[in-house]
């Protein structure tokens, strides 16, 4: 089987992710998940998520590459985008992703500021003299 490819998004981050049958390997911006990540076991937990779920953590290599955003929301596109993959891999996996709410785009973005007003929504301070 060759390489599969999907899409995960986040905020404004996008990641490109390819996945094929291997041993395990995974490589994000050309760099392993610790040395991208390094310290910050959560979100590391959160990229995995998928994989743990699906019990594919030894037997599918990921690559994949991620622009825009920050830390956190590249990697919650990267989970999307790994989840996405694996149902396109195999469509069993969809009833183990799907209740957990990983094949769901988060959408929620920052909203813009509008004219007349000191942020999205705030109100210049009212001054009576």
């Amino acid at each position: 089987m060759s390489k599969i490819y999907a899409t995960g998004k986040r905020k404004t981050a996008i990641a490109k992710v390819w996945l094929k049958p291997g041993s395990g390997k995974m490589a994000i911006n050309g760099q392993s998940l610790d040395e991208w990540l390094g310290g910050l076991d959560l979100l590391k937990k959160r990229v995995m998520q998928p994989l743990n779920l699906t019990k594919q953590e030894q037997s599918v290599d990921i690559i994949a590459s991620t622009n825009g955003g920050g830390v956190s929301a590249q990697a919650d596109a990267v989970r999307h985008g790994i989840s996405k993959a694996l149902v396109a891999f195999d469509a069993e996996f969809r009833t183990i992703l799907k209740p957990h709410g990983l094949l769901t785009r988060d959408s929620r973005v920052v909203e813009r500021k509008k004219y007349g007003k000191r942020k999205a929504r705030r109100s210049p301070q009212f001054s009576k003299r």
